[in-house]
C-alpha cells in the first residue's frame, strides 16, 4: 500500500494551503502548460489517477467530459471532492495506485497530477491504464522532475564562482527517497526520465510529448520569485498515446 501522508494532519494542513490548494488549477504554475498539451474533452470518459481536491474532475466535466471519475487514497482529499462538487456525472473513490484495478477499455482519457513520484511500481501501474484506455486515448501527467527529486541532502549549494546550483547526487540510483514536505518522513520514488519514458513504451504507450517545466517569462514578469525554478526543472509532463 502507498504511504498515505494526505491524512496526516500536519501534511494535510499544510497542502491545503498551498496556491493550488486555495486557487485550483489556475494556482498551479504549471497548468497552462499542462492545458496546452491536454486533448478535448467532449464526450469523453475520464479518470483522474490521484484526484486531490477534486479540480481537474471539475474542469473536465465542464469542457464537456461524459462521465469522469477521481480517485485518490486519500480520505481527507476525496472527502473534500465530494464536498465541493455537485454533479452527478463526476465520481469519487477511495483507490490506492500501487494496487489499482480499473475496468478494461472503460476510460477514453486518463490524467495524473503530480501522483506518481509516490508509486513504487510504475510499471503495474502503467499495465493497469493501457488496459484501461479504449484505442487511440490518450494519457498525460506530471511528476515531480527526478532531477528536482534527486538530491540526497536538502537545498542549494553555492559554487565557487558564487552561484547557487541544485545538489543532484546520485541520479541513476533509483528507488525511495525521504524528504520532509509539509511533513517529516515522506517517501517519493525515484525514477530517470529514462526509466519512466521506457516503461510507458514497454506497456504499449506511444509517447506524444515531454515537457521539462520551467516558468515562461511572461510568468516570471508576474511572479519574479519563481526565477529560480529556471535553474533546474521542477516538473515533468509527459503525454503518451495508446
Amino acid at each position: 500500500m502507498a504511504q498515505n501522508i494526505y491524512d496526516k494532519p500536519e501534511f494535510f494542513s499544510g497542502y491545503s494551503q498551498l496556491e493550488r490548494s486555495l486557487h485550483g488549477l489556475e494556482g498551479a504554475a504549471e497548468w497552462p502548460a499542462i492545458r496546452a498539451i491536454l486533448p478535448d474533452m467532449k464526450d469523453k470518459r475520464v479518470v483522474d489517477l490521484g484526484c486531490g481536491f477534486g479540480w481537474f474532475c471539475r474542469w473536465a466535466r465542464r469542457r464537456g467530459a461524459a462521465h469522469v471519475l477521481g480517485l485518490d487514497l486519500s480520505e481527507n482529499m476525496i472527502a473534500r471532492a465530494r464536498t465541493d462538487t455537485d454533479d452527478p456525472a463526476v465520481e469519487y473513490a477511495i483507490a490506492d495506485l500501487e494496487a489499482l484495478e480499473l475496468p478494461e477499455g472503460a476510460f477514453d482519457f486518463a490524467y495524473s497530477s503530480l501522483a506518481f513520484h509516490y508509486v513504487e511500481d510504475f510499471d503495474r501501474l502503467a499495465r493497469t491504464v493501457h488496459r484501461a484506455l479504449r484505442p487511440a486515448a490518450r494519457f498525460v501527467f506530471t511528476i515531480e522532475h527526478p532531477i528536482y527529486m534527486a538530491p540526497t541532502h536538502p537545498g542549494w549549494v553555492t559554487a565557487a564562482d558564487g552561484r547557487r546550483t541544485w545538489p543532484v547526487d546520485g541520479y541513476s540510483i533509483e528507488g525511495p527517497r525521504v524528504t520532509d514536505w509539509l511533513a517529516k518522513g515522506v517517501v517519493k520514488h525515484h525514477r530517470t526520465i529514462g526509466t519512466t519514458l521506457n516503461t510507458l513504451i514497454a506497456n504499449g504507450f506511444t509517447i506524444h510529448h515531454v515537457e521539462e517545466w520551467s516558468p515562461s517569462a511572461e510568468q516570471l514578469a508576474d511572479h519574479p520569485e519563481w526565477a529560480e525554478e529556471r535553474d533546474r526543472p521542477m516538473f515533468l509532463l509527459v503525454s503518451a498515446g495508446r
